[in-house]
């Protein structure tokens, strides 16, 4: 009966979308310090392009880069790898890892639950921290389960023989001895992070301070837009400065949808984040957003996007918020859905890469044409953006847009190799220098 249910209401959205009038703006005229943002559109249900599982995924295919780069699978068959954390001894945590069962309140939730699993979204995790080790040849000359039993994993960080786990309601502190490959200790709670029975964005991503005495957590809105009431907001679509000593938090900033990465630049030492912007005003809109992060600094969730545009959804206003409201560095395009992001320091890669950010687009689900699912490259200078984003790793999208897998987090390696982990190939990709390798992406 539920599934019936959910058919008829999932085919009612899909129709209901291919009858849009929607003007679609070209998605480079919104990436850069001043996106073209159109006027919004207000939907019934909103419109729907999903990139459906290829049916072999990759095979014997891989991704696409540019000449002067090539690209292969460091290790495969994981479930569900959705971040990644390079450990001193270069020895590589890959967290595999699903959300939590979401509740359904109202037809919405379930023609979002549909079109996620449609999308391969709710393919099963196992909520566990897999260690990668290699030899001298780079191979992987050992894959152990490093902790297990988690609630929802995303964010790591390593301070000294501190190893912090950002579960999805609540940070972990673990001992580590350098050349672990298993903890068995069950850790201990450093603070409590917003969690269920909601819990619309379960991932939090996790930065330590350049000294090491502060933590700094990702928490995403219990929401699109607050339809599920402004109390289930408190403390969310904000970022978190804890205090490693005692637990203790403040709100650094807010107005944040969904930070889902954070680093810090390693010139400046200033806060850098990845945010997933609104849905539901259209195509175009609202563009997802590289930023600095300022202390204490508004952002304009959900009361209104890029500066003072204000969301008509919205209501009451909050014209005090929206007036200083912050406008973010850098777009990335509309539905993009940044999920990984690291800056470049100490990479192998050609001199073209060397200052700048690498970001994982994990791909749009509500437009058409489909946007990201791929991995681009935001020129840096003088520790600010500056230039347009270049496609560096493309052919996650075949040709009749299925998708044979979407990026997600990012990291650098010890020998200074790009890192992309794909949660729906199951594979932690490499991509070095050396001569292209184009893939194949029928």
């Amino acid at each position: 009966m539920r599934l019936s249910l959910l058919c008829t209401v999932a085919a009612a959205a899909l129709a209901l979308a291919g009858c849009q009038d929607e003007k679609v703006v070209d998605p480079s005229t919104q990436i850069g310090a001043n996106p073209v943002l159109p006027e919004p559109q207000q939907y019934l249900l909103p419109p729907i392009q999903i990139a459906q599982p290829a049916t072999a995924k990759w095979g014997d295919a891989t991704p696409t880069v540019p000449q002067g780069l090539q690209v292969h699978a460091l290790a495969n068959g994981f479930a569900h790898p959705r971040s990644l954390y390079v450990l001193p001894n270069g020895d590589i945590l890959v967290v595999e890892a699903n959300g939590p069962k979401a509740p359904v309140f109202r037809p919405k939730d379930l023609i979002i639950g549909w079109v996620q699993a449609y999308a391969g979204a709710k393919e099963k995790g196992v909520n566990k921290i897999t260690l990668l080790r290699f030899n001298a040849d780079g191979g992987v000359a050992q894959r152990s389960t490093f902790l297990d039993h988690l609630n929802s994993p995303f964010g790591v960080a390593l301070i000294g023989h501190d190893l912090y786990v950002a579960n999805t309601d609540a940070i972990l502190r673990y001992p580590y001895k350098d050349g672990d490959t298993q903890i068995t200790d069950p850790g201990t709670k450093l603070t409590d992070l917003p969690g269920g029975p909601i819990d619309h964005h379960w991932t939090k991503s996790l930065i330590p301070s350049p000294n090491g005495s502060k933590l700094y957590v990702g928490v995403g809105s219990n929401s699109n837009i607050t339809e599920n009431g402004i109390e289930a907001e408190y403390e969310r679509a904000a970022i978190w400065e804890v205090d490693r000593a005692s637990g203790a938090h403040r709100i650094y900033a807010s107005g944040t949808r969904n930070p889902t990465g954070l680093q810090f630049h390693p010139q400046t030492n200033a806060l850098w984040a990845i945010v997933n912007e609104r849905d539901e005003l259209g195509p175009n809109l609202v563009p997802d957003y590289l930023t600095s992060v300022k202390d204490g600094g508004f952002y304009g969730w959900p009361y209104s996007y890029y500066g003072q545009h204000l969301d008509p959804r919205v209501m009451p206003q909050r014209p005090d918020l929206v007036a200083k409201a912050i406008v973010p560095d850098y777009a990335l395009s509309s539905h993009v859905a940044p999920l990984g992001f690291v800056f470049t320091s100490g990479t192998n890669l050609p001199a073209a890469y060397r200052d700048g950010a690498f970001v994982g687009e994990h791909g749009s689900w509500d437009r058409t044409p489909l946007n990201g699912y791929k991995v681009v490259f935001v020129p840096f200078s003088d520790g600010k953006p500056s230039g347009p984003a270049q496609d560096v790793v493309t052919g996650f999208l075949t040709s009749d847009d299925h998708a044979r897998g979407r990026p997600v987090g990012l990291a650098m390696d010890k020998t200074g190799g790009l890192l992309i982990a794909d949660d729906l190939g199951d594979t932690v990709w490499r991509v070095t220098g050396g001569s292209a390798v184009t893939g194949d992406a029928r």
